[in-house]
């Protein structure tokens, strides 16, 4: 009879350690986002001389602003100035975030110091419901590497219009808006935006 138990007992930890494995496996894949639904705004460039207005439409330069990451360190917008930049609003809250997080993490592991790319993720604290605790609970689980950024003053929704998130904004080189994105991205989404921006 014990032998009897013991067998059965080995089965149940090879199944269960068989899921664990499967559940594993496909929790480390980034899921799949149809982009479809995902719109890029076309704005229409301003009349005005390159980065001299400032405003969210396509041609003008973004409101600046210093946020605090996770990890302490300050982020002034403008000092980005010279890189192309994706700056993405976001919260822990948010199923579409959530989707586009693992593809944002493989785009940054990819990012080269030559590809000239600066990855701004822009957390909207003040709509969380635990505060910081749920950021640092977010990228530890998602295991993010890319810097967080902590918007405590309410700037995604004031300045920059993220009602709808996430909200991403593709920054040229010259410091402007090239393109506004209201949904999620894939990684492949972000490599084009990125090489068809200057």
């Amino acid at each position: 009879m014990n032998k009897k138990w013991i067998g059965y007992a080995i089965a149940i930890l090879l199944i269960g350690t068989m899921i664990v494995m499967m559940v594993k496996s496909n929790l480390d894949k980034p899921e799949v986002i149809d982009t479809a639904k995902t719109e890029v705004v076309d704005t229409v460039k301003t009349e005005a001389v390159s980065g001299a207005v400032e405003g969210l439409d396509k041609g003008n330069t973004p409101p600046d602003f210093e946020l605090e990451t996770l990890t302490g360190d300050k982020v002034r917008l403008s000092e980005l100035k010279g890189k192309k930049v994706i700056l993405n609003f976001w919260a822990t809250w948010c199923p579409p975030c959530k989707a586009e997080m693992p593809h944002m993490e493989n785009f940054y592991k990819k990012l080269k110091p030559e590809d000239n790319v600066e990855l701004i993720s822009v957390n909207l604290t003040t709509a969380e419901n635990r505060g910081v605790k749920a950021v640092e609970e977010f990228v530890d689980a998602y295991e993010l590497t890319f810097p967080i950024l902590l918007d405590t003053e309410e700037l995604g929704m004031t300045d920059y219009k993220a009602f709808s998130i996430p909200t991403t904004y593709i920054l040229a080189t010259d410091g402007t808006i090239d393109n506004k994105i209201v949904g999620p991205m894939d990684e492949a989404m972000m490599e084009q935006l990125v090489a068809e921006v200057k």
